[in-house]
């Protein structure tokens, strides 16, 4: 009976989907004044996401918490991609992980693989091990926390690193802009920065015939493609016009000794 004074309120607040989310605030709180305090959190700009403690991802609700990356919908792209690679068996590491949604939703349709991921943000951190519990979710700069015997395991390393360049991050809606961590959004001068770090580290973690995916923008796909050709990849780029996806494929040469592929 709250609803349409809450929509009142959402759309007023310029959500475009008032109605859905005031179905979804209801569902979600167990108290007129728990309802209350999320509406004005998302009345206040709060993603409605982290206003729930969680994002609808492939099917999955993904643990968010406020100030963390919220999942991507376009990322479905590399999760299926991924997907098509994989088998029971083989080795998956999630770079840059934020809440471990792409390694979440890869383990849910890929039953008895292994999973690793791993973020530098705190609180990232602290989500991913709550969507990954059968998983190793390690925290610090890339490949820094890695245990040693991960090297040359790796069948598949998919990464959405941040790929926003540095002066367009004022451009972003202020949900990302104002809510998310930079640190999952900069990509640098040309968005392409942290994307090259995971290029250039990835040769040692692959396995022989192993895979790299990166989502990128459909600007930066050719720079990014030339990361990968420079560290010596296989390149493929794999764009989803639906979703405003795209992907740059990389495989190490060798053959696979593991189920992956």
């Amino acid at each position: 009976m709250l609803q349409p004074q809450i929509v009142t309120r959402l759309r007023a607040a310029g959500c475009v989907f008032a109605e859905d989310e005031a179905a979804l605030l209801l569902e979600a709180a167990r108290t007129p004044a728990e309802l209350e305090d999320m509406t004005a959190r998302r009345v206040a700009g709060l993603p409605l996401e982290q206003v729930l403690g969680w994002a609808e991802f492939c099917g999955l609700r993904i643990a968010v918490e406020p100030g963390v990356f919220v999942p991507r919908q376009r990322t479905r792209h590399m999760v299926d991609l991924a997907v098509d690679r994989l088998r029971a068996g083989a080795v998956v590491l999630d770079m840059c992980c934020g809440t471990g949604a792409v390694a979440a939703a890869i383990a849910h349709r890929v039953p008895g693989i292994e999973v690793h991921a791993a973020d530098v943000e705190p609180a990232a951190v602290r989500c991913a091990r709550r969507n990954l519990p059968g998983g190793h979710v390690y925290q610090g700069d890339l490949y820094a926390p890695l245990p040693g015997e991960l090297r040359g395991r790796v069948d598949v390393l998919v990464a959405n690193a941040p790929y926003v360049p540095s002066d367009e991050i004022a451009l972003m809606p202020p949900e990302a802009r104002d809510h998310e961590p930079r640190v999952a959004l900069d990509g640098g001068t040309d968005g392409v920065d942290v994307q090259r770090r995971v290029v250039a580290g990835a040769g040692e973690w692959l396995a022989p015939g192993g895979r790299l995916l990166i989502e990128t923008g459909a600007r930066q796909a050719a720079t990014t493609a030339a990361a990968f050709a420079a560290a010596g990849l296989r390149v493929e780029v794999a764009a989803r016009e639906e979703l405003a996806a795209t992907v740059v494929i990389g495989t190490r040469s060798g053959t696979p000794a593991t189920p992956a592929g």
